[in-house]
Order: structure tokens, then sequence, then C-alpha cells
């Protein structure tokens, strides 16, 4: 008698150096590629920090972002990870 054939999980995976490039050159709008609630999150504290700030607190948030983005994307894809090798089994 043989097995059932198992169920094949296919997990897209985003990549960080897509994340990173897009977060570089686009800023807040390239984060919306790892995480969207953190591109809406940047982009409302990057339109706060250029008033106050006259463009230079813009720096500094693009910086950050281009951080979050390699950490989101990082964290999606160990996610993506977990939850296929616990389906696998």
């Amino acid at each position: 008698m043989t097995d059932p054939p198992r169920p094949v999980v296919v997990n897209a995976r985003k990549n960080v150096g897509v994340a990173m490039i897009l977060a570089i050159l686009f800023g807040p709008f390239g984060l919306l590629y790892a995480t969207v609630s953190g591109g809406v999150v940047m982009l409302v504290l990057s339109l706060i920090v250029v008033v106050p700030t006259y463009g230079v607190g813009l720096f500094f948030t693009w910086i950050i972002g281009i951080i979050w983005a390699h950490k989101a994307t990082t964290r999606y894809n160990a996610k993506r990870a977990t939850d296929a090798d616990r389906v696998s089994r």
C-alpha cells in the first residue's frame, strides 16, 4: 500500500536585495514592498519631519526605512520558512 501524495506548499519569498534597493531609491514608497504598514508609517513620519527640520530629517527617516526594509523582509522570509516546515511535517 502506498502513502497518499503530500501537498506541495509554495511560499513566495521576498528578495532582501530588492527590498533594500527599492528603499534606497524610493524611500518610504520602496518600503511598501517589504511591509505595507511600515511604508505607510514611514511616509507619514517623513511628512511630519520634513517641515520642522527643513528637510534635513528626511535623511534620517530614509536610513531608518532602509534598515526597516531589511529587517521586515528577513522576518517575512523567516516566518514563511517556519510555516512551510510546520506544514510539511
